[in-house]
């Protein structure tokens, strides 16, 4: 269901998990965000008589509270086309024009969070660029991917079998929207499931821009090695410091880091096995 700026959300917040398959009139109805052990249910009108009907089905789940607010304003600012290096991110409903040599991607963000002007989603699209540059990154591995505003930059820089990951179900399914917004189903798979649970396979390339908790954990997984690059992002300083030590230890060569503001990081690297 694609939102416009002016679009009025309506948003229920609740006390436990709602399941992903929780029968939910779908007139009006943008989505379920499950986070933590809380739950947010997204409408495009007033809900709260479905949402109450929906809970006594579920004697567990309680209403904290709801919230009714633009789209504009749940995404932080205004909506527009923004360039990050070579790419143009638009939204659905602008098609501003690429300037000579500039990459055209098109992002409906949905209510999910990701809209490129991140400082890590932008670290991790200049690693991406750095990692592809060569021609010889033919598999990627994007380990919660939100939006999928990476998978879909790389698509365009040479990977063509591409895997996107995010273990929640609307991150998954706005990727999957825009995969089919740019015609990239051939070259992106969406998967709905745990970062760390898909690293058996080697790729040439695997990116995770992600929490450190699930981090931590990916870097030690089995598998990890077998990719040729990595681009790790969405570090706070002391959780870099943490995988910089791990990584110290391990047969791997960092090749660049990115530091924005002291706050957030990135590392490039490649293993050496």
């Amino acid at each position: 269901m694609s939102l416009r700026p002016e679009t009025v959300l309506h948003i229920y917040y609740i006390e436990g998990i709602l399941p992903t398959d929780a029968p939910i009139p779908a007139e009006n109805f943008i989505g379920n965000w499950v986070e933590d052990n809380f739950s947010f249910l997204f409408f495009k009108k007033s809900a709260r008589e479905t949402v109450e009907k929906i809970l006594s089905n579920y004697p567990g789940l309680r209403l904290q509270d709801e919230y009714e607010m633009s789209y504009e304003q749940w995404q932080g600012g205004a909506i527009e086309p923004v360039r990050i290096g070579r790419f143009l991110i638009n939204p659905p409903w602008i098609k501003a024009s690429p300037r000579k040599g500039e990459i055209s991607i098109t992002l409906d963000s949905g209510v999910v969070f990701g809209n490129g002007e991140h400082p890590t989603t932008q670290a991790c699209l200049e690693a991406i660029e750095i990692a592809c540059a060569g021609g010889k990154v033919k598999t990627m591995l994007d380990l919660g991917s939100g939006t999928g505003i990476l998978s879909l930059a790389a698509a365009r820089l040479g990977p063509k079998k591409i895997a996107s990951v995010d273990y929640n179900f609307l991150a998954s399914q706005t990727t999957r929207t825009n995969v089919l917004l740019n015609n990239l189903e051939e070259q992106i798979l969406v998967i709905n499931g745990k970062a760390e649970e898909h690293t058996g396979v080697a790729s040439d390339l695997l990116v995770a821009n992600i929490h450190y908790d699930v981090m931590r954990n990916l870097i030690r997984a089995e598998g990890f090695l077998k990719q040729k690059w990595f681009v790790l992002s969405g570090l706070l300083r002391s959780e870099e410091k943490k995988i910089s030590a791990f990584l110290a230890t391990q047969p791997v060569h960092i090749l660049k880091r990115w530091n924005k503001d002291s706050i957030w990081n990135t590392i490039l690297g490649i293993t050496r096995e």
